[in-house]
């Protein structure tokens, strides 16, 4: 009777990895052995405020939740201490958080992820951590746009100043 509740408790939880893996557009694996309670912590604070959610989960939960959603390749990464991070929203925000962190905090290793619904080695993470942020990717955007504008002005100006140099 005890087996068949806690059957039907880790299933439960099977599904709820693979539904947050299917949701998540930005999923990073680490390995958080060493780290201190402060440090852990203050890693969850970031991440929140990030709106990225950060869970311990089990690895045979993990690796039958990503069999669920045929994901493979990920059996290496789910080995030893096991932290999860996902991101809804924003794709670039928990790699970056977490490499960051993993800079000032060598116990926190890196382990791979899964980037827009497919495995991604520990190199796509730590290259994904390195693009700007969304808001620095619309500025470099906008400063591409305002170009040729502030061109045209700049012109538009000097055949202004040239007609008046010409009248006067």
């Amino acid at each position: 009777m005890a087996s068949e509740k806690v059957i039907a408790h880790k299933s439960g939880l099977v599904t709820e990895i693979a539904e947050k893996m299917q949701a998540s557009v930005g999923t990073i694996i680490v390995d958080y052995r060493g780290l201190t309670v402060e440090e852990v912590t203050e890693l969850r604070k970031q991440l929140r405020d990030a709106g990225v959610e950060f869970k311990v989960y089990k690895n045979g939960l993990l690796r039958r939740a990503a069999a669920q959603n045929g994901l493979e390749g990920l059996d290496e990464v789910f080995t030893g201490p096991t932290a999860v991070a996902f991101s809804n929203e924003d794709v670039v925000a928990p790699a970056k958080i977490l490499n960051t962190f993993s800079k000032d905090h060598k116990a926190l290793e890196l382990k791979g992820g899964i980037i827009e619904g497919k495995v991604s080695s520990l190199e796509d993470v730590k290259a994904l951590a390195e693009l700007p942020s969304r808001e620095g990717l619309l500025s470099m955007l906008l400063s591409v746009l305002q170009a040729p504008i502030r061109g045209l002005a700049v012109a538009t100006n000097a055949i202004a100043e040239q007609k008046e140099e010409q009248t006067a």
